[in-house]
């Protein structure tokens, strides 16, 4: 049975990265989205791993952030990752939902995603108007989205920057 739970790094982060490598490669490193992961740290309380008979499955890991020059908090939610092993059942729609009702439970206003909205628009995630975020890099605008967790994501705007 898979179990979709918060992360505990002593027991999923050595599991986690390994499936980093698997799904995406060494290049995921090279991405825009690793320049804001870089000088901050994931929130295990919020990231959620999914399990089967102890073994890691999938994750969407979680990070604080801050945006433009009001420096208003969010989350940065990614990468979200599954063995490929599990895909075609949704499963990263599903961790990434959990992960969202943990990010709104702890009172952040706001979730930042960079993905597909064909996927990600199925939990919520709204592409943003050009321009309205922007990145430490180059990134595609289309694939810049946000949601509201307990406030207003709307109210984000200007520079996506890590706390």
């Amino acid at each position: 049975m898979i179990e979709i739970v918060p992360e505990n790094p002593a027991l999923h982060a050595e599991a986690i990265e390994a499936l980093f490598d698997r799904t995406f490669g060494p290049g995921h490193f090279a991405k825009t989205a690793e320049r804001l992961r870089e000088y901050s740290r994931s929130l295990p309380e919020i990231n959620r791993v999914a399990v089967e008979d102890d073994k890691v499955i999938g994750v969407c890991r979680v990070w604080p952030l801050v945006v433009g020059p009001a420096r208003m908090p969010a989350l940065f939610y990614g990468p979200v990752a599954v063995d490929p092993a599990y895909r075609g059942n949704f499963l990263s729609l599903k961790i990434t939902e959990a992960a969202l009702e943990a990010g709104k439970d702890a009172g952040w206003p706001a979730a930042v995603l960079i993905g597909a909205f064909s996927l990600f628009g199925k939990v919520g995630f709204t592409v943003t108007p050009k321009n309205r975020l922007t990145f430490p890099g180059p990134q595609d605008p289309s694939r810049v989205m946000v949601r509201d967790l307990a406030g207003d994501a709307s109210l984000l705007e200007g520079l996506v920057t890590a706390p």
